[in-house]
């Protein structure tokens, strides 16, 4: 129901937007750079798939999950780099008196359409990357590096309401109390402690999914003016510090993905502008990490309507931010966590026919075009693979009859990697047809 409620607040409020700490050893209180992809390839490539059917190689799969094993092939075929991977903490442990449930049982279904595969949770979607890591490893060659992205206030954990809140919000995005960071200090433990026992390194962590929207961090201001200050930077600076302790008293290489933010370009009562978000910022934050996400789908024009595109591509204005908070942001690179491409506005239902599909391929592949060419741009993440109902932009529909040409795209994308090859987006629309 996250997405869901995503779009449905977005809409009705007409809000336009696209939807680390190393114990290695730091230099100057920053985590040490990242090593950027060779540049003669473009940015490596990333998905969002929580469905542990899909995640499993296909030589390895489980019995029984024959619905998935075309769309396994098709996951497969894709190498992806990095697997992103979203932690519903208020799902994850409704009750403070007992853990995480990190192996939980999870229908496999997208939101309620069929096919739907059973699996252990985030425990059996580790078991499986594990898996394509070892093959991947053997193949001498990166893949399905996982990044965790955290959301969701569980009840138990989260204050008191206040602010400019909406009527009726739950306490899922509000900030979180004395008792609530030390439960999430301890949610982070668990995950390692789960990564080391899948055999899995969990390298990459963003400490909060799109902080500077209401529907993951509610109040955005203590009053409801887009004069007021906004207190969402407060609230994440609290959770990424605490990630970045957490993380840098384990062994092992341990990155902050920071942002994860909507592209806002503007404010309001219950949203936060990029600039406004970035700037208010302490350095201490914006130091703790090499790297920084934002969200950016494919908006295109059909036939007969204005364009919806954006005057500012939401990358160029995360960088012109980045530049005016001192070396740790000009330094820093960008991931794109989400991009997609489904109607015109993406998040709402798919036109019919396949030429609004076209469109929207055609409209990714430029946007993809443009952010090969930036070599600051280091990873492009597609959300999702299997289409979520709620924001239809995957790449396979929800029940996983149908391919989009999106996915040739993507695939296109992976082959001239493989070949070690700069992927020719804007030149391949011809894929898109």
């Amino acid at each position: 129901m996250l997405r869901a409620a995503a779009v449905a607040l977005l809409l009705a409020l007409t809000l336009v937007g696209c939807g680390g700490s190393s114990s290695g050893g730091t230099r100057g209180g920053r985590a040490h750079a990242v090593p950027a992809a060779p540049a003669e390839l473009g940015p490596a490539f990333g998905l969002t798939e929580d469905n542990a059917e899909l995640l499993y190689r296909p030589a390895v799969a489980p019995a029984g999950a024959g619905a998935f094993a075309a769309a396994r092939e098709r996951l497969s075929a894709l190498h992806p780099q990095y697997v992103r991977l979203l932690v519903d903490w208020a799902a994850l442990q409704p009750d403070a008196g007992r853990p995480p449930a990190l192996g939980g049982h999870v229908d496999g279904c997208a939101r309620t359409v069929a096919p739907c595969g059973t699996y252990a949770g985030i425990r059996e979607q580790l078991a499986a990357i594990a898996g394509q890591q070892r093959a991947a490893r053997a193949e001498g060659h990166p893949a399905y590096e996982v990044v965790l992205d955290l959301f969701g206030v569980p009840s138990w954990a989260a204050a008191p309401a206040s602010g400019c809140e909406l009527p009726d919000v739950r306490p899922f995005p509000r900030p979180i109390s004395a008792a609530g960071l030390e439960g999430y200090k301890a949610l982070i433990g668990s995950l390692l402690a789960l990564g080391a026992r899948e055999g899995v390194q969990l390298q990459w962590w963003a400490p909060w999914n799109e902080p500077n929207d209401l529907v993951f961090i509610s109040p955005q201001r203590a009053s409801c003016s887009s004069t007021a200050p906004s207190t969402a930077p407060a609230v994440y600076a609290q959770l990424a510090e605490a990630m970045a302790a957490e993380l840098h008293a384990v062994p092992g290489a341990h990155h902050l993905l920071l942002g994860e933010l909507n592209a806002f370009q503007s404010g309001s009562p219950h949203r936060t502008s990029l600039s406004e978000f970035i700037d208010a910022l302490p350095e201490r934050v914006i130091c703790l990490g090499d790297a920084w996400s934002i969200h950016a789908y494919a908006m295109y024009a059909p036939k007969h309507e204005a364009s919806p595109q954006p005057d500012t591509d939401p990358v160029a204005s995360l960088e012109a931010v980045l530049d005016g908070r001192g070396e740790c942001g000009r330094s820093a690179r960008v991931w794109v966590t989400e991009t997609g491409a489904g109607a015109p506005h993406p998040g709402r239902p798919r036109p019919p026919g396949g030429q609004a599909e076209e469109e929207g391929c055609v409209a990714l592949a430029r946007s993809l075009d443009r952010w090969a060419a930036d070599p600051r741009v280091q990873a492009i993440f597609q959300y999702s693979f299997r289409e979520d109902p709620a924001f239809p932009v995957g790449l396979l529909s929800a029940d996983l009859t149908h391919t989009y040409s999106t996915y040739r795209l993507w695939l296109s994308y992976a082959r001239a990697r493989a070949r070690g090859q700069a992927p020719a987006t804007s030149s391949s629309a011809d894929v898109c047809a």
